[in-house]
């Protein structure tokens, strides 16, 4: 959403696209491409290290990427991947990622919440963990409610909600953003599509968290740690209302990325948090 961050992520998405077409020894430590097909869906995953499983989503809106997780304020995946079985995924459409598939206009949410899931699925993992950024709140959120009894702590990371004083943001982030650069590589997808996707998924409902209500955060179960901020696109009275709301929250210091000698504090307190939820072995 932030122009920077999509500058780092297009940055790395060549740099991901030049890897791809070097030889096999100027890869090494490269993971190998996996990808789980669901009719013409078709979602590429990454999985890094072991240990209890710990589904990570990238920010960078409709752009959600793997590789936009190495260029958020941390690497989750190298911080995580030493005690975690993190699994990454490309969002379905994201132009920097390898993911494809239509777009589901009726339901545009619970679609990649499909996705989501269809990847654990996929591995045979039944119960799990969650870390995400920006756009991943909704998503957690989202998944909170979908699969209540399979997700047992999340963290939210500089989560997007809805502004009432900046209505179409995202709207018109992801026309600009997204939605022009998908019609360019994908002649099958139309702008008057691309545009009924956003209105239904921004505009035809527009609240708080844009996936679940407020009466569902109040009832929410599920242990979640909140790390704000306060930028267009991260709205710091939305992620504080979920903290206050939610019976089970827990909320970082803010701000946490500024300067950046607080990030290793978060990262620490993520850390401590994910210890403290993690079922212990059978």
């Amino acid at each position: 959403m932030i122009d920077q961050f999509r500058r780092n992520l297009l940055a790395t998405g060549a740099a991901a696209a030049a890897m791809a077409g070097a030889p096999a020894s100027a890869q090494q430590g490269a993971p190998a491409l996996s990808f789980t097909e669901n009719g013409p869906v078709r979602i590429r995953y990454e999985q890094h290290g072991s240990g209890y499983p710990l589904l990570l989503i990238s920010g960078g809106g409709l752009n959600s990427s793997i590789a936009g997780l190495r260029t958020g304020p941390f690497d989750p995946i190298e911080e995580f991947k030493g005690d975690y079985h993190c699994i990454a995924a490309d969002l379905r459409n994201s132009n920097l990622g390898q993911s494809s598939g239509p777009l589901d206009i009726a339901r545009p949410w619970d679609s990649h919440a499909d996705d989501q899931l269809g990847v654990m699925d996929h591995l045979g993992i039944d119960k799990f963990m969650v870390m995400g950024f920006c756009i991943g709140g909704p998503f957690i959120w989202n998944l909170l409610e979908r699969a209540r009894d399979r997700v047992v702590a999340a963290v939210i990371a500089q989560p997007s909600g809805f502004r009432p004083e900046l209505p179409t943001l995202y709207y018109d982030n992801n026309m600009k953003g997204w939605g022009t650069d998908l019609v360019k590589r994908r002649p099958d997808i139309a702008m008057t599509t691309v545009e009924k996707y956003l209105t239904s998924m921004y505009r035809t409902n527009p609240d708080f968290v844009f996936t679940v209500t407020r009466d569902f955060v109040r009832n929410c179960q599920t242990p979640v740690l909140i790390l704000p901020d306060d930028v267009p696109a991260h709205p710091y009275a939305v992620a504080m209302e979920t903290a206050m709301l939610a019976p089970k929250a827990e909320v970082s210091m803010y701000p946490w990325k500024e300067p950046k000698e607080r990030i290793p504090l978060a990262v620490r307190q993520i850390r401590s948090f994910l210890k403290a939820h993690r079922p212990a072995a059978v």
